[in-house]
């Protein structure tokens, strides 16, 4: 079971390269985040044409998330306990496998900057929320997997230059402290359980050649529970699609589970 998560910055300026990836690394389930669209103006049809069932919760312009399944699949759209959120962050799918249900979720977590404002206030309010859910869904004693861009660098080695994202929201104590909080729950970072490699990144800014420089930062993850971990097989960053035409500034991370 191929299980990937990419920030994919609008899906209609990416559709090509996505359906490339569909096509040829063929994930069971792919999860987007800033899909940058409502829901009747996502792309439906061309994803839906390589075989695929598509879920959306969008957003016009900014945000969005969605769950690209082989499957068929049953969703939960908006953060549970956060549903009045205005920002299209969070989308839940019970996918139907050979081995029985596999629930995944696709977060698009807020950035939180400038950190002295409500919107790291906001960061926190969600994460605290994600937190709260997530351990609600470990009860259910069954696969998930927490998937997407959680705008978290977890340590110094995600990031090419930990001074310079010293006062950053996505780097801060409080913010890593936090997503230490939902590991101690019982969930396993999945690239961190197959490598303690530094230097393996999912985004680069588009400005000051980040990309050419190798200055990159992780900020894209995929959280395991127990059931899930057990299963976990291999983890990989596809790099390559940044050095592609219209990249986004992410790229897809993916693990496998047996």
């Amino acid at each position: 079971m191929r299980i990937a998560t990419w920030n994919v910055n609008s899906v209609r300026q990416r559709l090509e390269p996505l359906t490339a990836y569909l096509r040829e690394v063929a994930p069971d389930v792919l999860c987007l985040q800033e899909i940058k669209c409502e829901d009747k103006a996502f792309p439906r049809a061309e994803i839906e044409d390589l075989g695929y069932n598509v879920e959306t919760h969008g957003q016009k312009t900014f945000n969005g998330v969605a769950i690209l399944s082989k499957t068929p699949i049953e969703v939960v759209r908006g953060l549970p306990k956060f549903e009045h959120d205005p920002q299209a962050r969070y989308i839940e799918a019970v996918v139907s496998t050979d081995h029985g249900a596999l629930r995944v979720a696709s977060i698009y977590l807020p950035n939180g900057n400038p950190p002295d404002t409500e919107k790291y206030t906001y960061k926190l309010a969600f994460m605290d929320c994600l937190i709260a859910h997530a351990a609600s869904l470990l009860a259910l004693e069954e696969p998930v997997v927490l998937a997407g861009d959680y705008n978290v660098i977890p340590t110094p080695g995600d990031v090419h230059d930990p001074k310079a994202w010293a006062g950053d929201a996505l780097f801060l104590p409080q913010t890593r402290a936090k997503f230490q909080e939902l590991l101690n729950l019982g969930y396993t970072e999945a690239l961190r359980a197959s490598t303690d490699a530094t230097g393996l990144y999912t985004f680069w800014d588009y400005q000051a050649g980040a990309w050419q420089k190798n200055n990159g930062i992780r900020i894209d993850h995929l959280l395991l529970s127990p059931q899930a971990a057990d299963r976990l097989q291999s983890v990989t960053i596809d790099k390559e699609l940044r050095a592609g035409a219209k990249p986004s500034d992410h790229v897809p991370i993916r693990c496998e589970l047996a």
